[in-house]
């Protein structure tokens, strides 16, 4: 029923995510609200920047030919959401997340082989000024180098661009300090702290939670890797980018300095492109259903734990 729904991309389906994006959202919020303004702001920016990603990551799957024409991808995405609705309780990390999807936007439009100097640009740029908000989204800069590897095709102005991409955020950043915090570089632009300690994952609800996502994850992955030796070859290089990039989440995930589930927004998209291009090749009705019902009952055995 659900996935035959989302099996072709019409405009309903983007009022049924935002609907269900918005019903996460706001049991979120009554959830965690404090009563204090600048929260209430706050949250209704992440409210807002929620709702952008659905239409981003629809752009960037469409655009890119990352699945067929359907819409399991924004379908997927909205899930996590309501799996993990702490996602809307930190902006930092939300707006970082946004703009590395500015950054894979460019760097998974590198398969046209067009304005490749401009892609490498923005893609460091928007990485390296996603970091001002979350330090450790600088691991995508891993993902750069690798498209380098792919496209560079012995142009050197390639790295110098991208070199430049960092510089220009880099001589912001000092302008935006001196003007504003009358120093250089305060050591508070940057925080490389790390956490190990995954203690506050041990209730039962997030233990579930984090089991069944990264079970589907692992699976889903297994079958992406066989489906990536059948693509066009001119497209198997920003798939290997898709695996890349949630490698780096879930490092992201693992190294994330507070633990509350929020850092699971860096894994969305990767997540939903991955499962949704596993969903598009089950023949089996049945089976797809069971699939995303997986993801619709975890929060509701969260709720009644």
């Amino acid at each position: 029923m659900i996935t035959s729904i989302f099996s072709k991309s019409k405009p309903i389906n983007y009022v049924i995510v935002m609907v269900v994006l918005v019903i996460a959202f706001v049991l979120h919020f009554f959830d965690e609200a404090n009563g204090d303004n600048s929260s209430v702001v706050l949250s209704f920016i992440g409210l807002s920047i929620g709702l952008f990603y659905v239409f981003i990551t629809d752009f960037i799957i469409s655009k890119n030919d990352l699945t067929k024409r359907h819409s399991y991808g924004i379908m997927l995405l909205t899930l996590l959401f309501v799996v993990f609705p702490e996602v809307f309780g930190n902006i930092n990390s939300m707006v970082a997340n946004l703009l590395v999807l500015f950054a894979l936007r460019r760097l998974l439009s590198l398969h046209t082989k067009r304005d490749l100097s401009k892609k490498f640009f923005d893609a460091v740029f928007w990485i390296a000024l996603s970091s001002l908000f979350y330090t450790w989204t600088l691991l995508y800069l891993i993902l750069v180098l690798v498209a380098l590897g792919y496209y560079w095709q012995n142009e050197g102005k390639y790295i110098v661009v991208s070199l430049f991409g960092i510089i220009t955020v880099f001589v912001l950043l000092v302008l935006y300090n001196i003007i504003f915090k009358d120093q250089y570089f305060p050591q508070s632009n940057f925080d490389f702290s790390y956490n190990l300690d995954f203690s506050n994952y041990n209730s039962l609800g997030k233990i579930i939670r984090f089991t069944v996502v990264i079970a589907l994850y692992i699976w889903g992955l297994i079958f992406y890797f066989k489906n990536i030796s059948e693509k066009n070859k001119k497209l198997k290089p920003i798939h290997n980018l898709v695996v890349l990039a949630s490698i780096i989440a879930l490092i992201i995930g693992v190294l994330s300095p507070i633990k509350t589930g929020n850092e699971v927004v860096f894994f969305m998209l990767p997540f939903s492109i991955i499962i949704a291009n596993y969903i598009e090749t089950v023949e089996e009705l049945w089976f797809k259903e069971i699939f995303v019902a997986l993801l619709i009952l975890v929060p509701i055995l969260d709720l009644l734990l």
